[in-house]
């Protein structure tokens, strides 16, 4: 199976200068975790809901002042429409991540895919081995 046919679709990305408060009701009114991050044209970074927390807010900066840029995180980290959902699998493992924005052969942004996403479409021993890979507890 390819990542086309498991991602799911309708994801945008938000510019760099896009404010943490901003992000987080993106975040909830459309009950996602993650939010791609662009900038001319190409995907920048990433900024999910525990990056807010960590590295916004953790440390008592002022969430009024802190942009998508401080947060995120970058490079970022991608699969491919056309490539096997088991290669994709294996990024989310050694890289330890729950989503992967997908691109497509012009690497625009076309999907993201999720560890629910697998879970839906994958064998049940890739579902478990994935899950288990990114929810270790770090040592």
């Amino acid at each position: 199976m390819q990542v086309r046919e498991a991602m799911h679709t309708g994801v945008t990305w938000v510019g760099p200068h896009t404010s943490i408060n901003e992000l987080a009701r993106k975040m909830r009114d459309e009950d996602i975790g993650a939010i791609p991050i662009g900038e001319n044209d190409r995907l920048i970074g990433m900024v999910t809901d525990r990056d807010i927390a960590l590295r916004g807010l953790a440390d008592g900066r002022d969430a009024q002042a802190l942009t998508a840029r401080d947060v995120m995180t970058s490079p970022i980290i991608y699969c491919r429409t056309d490539e096997e959902i088991g290669d994709a699998v294996r990024i989310m493992e050694d890289k330890a991540i729950r989503r992967l924005p997908v691109i497509n052969e012009q690497k625009r942004l076309v999907g993201m895919l999720a560890l629910g996403d697998i879970a839906d479409c994958a064998p049940r021993d890739m579902s478990a081995e994935v899950m288990q890979a990114v929810s270790a507890h770090h040592a």
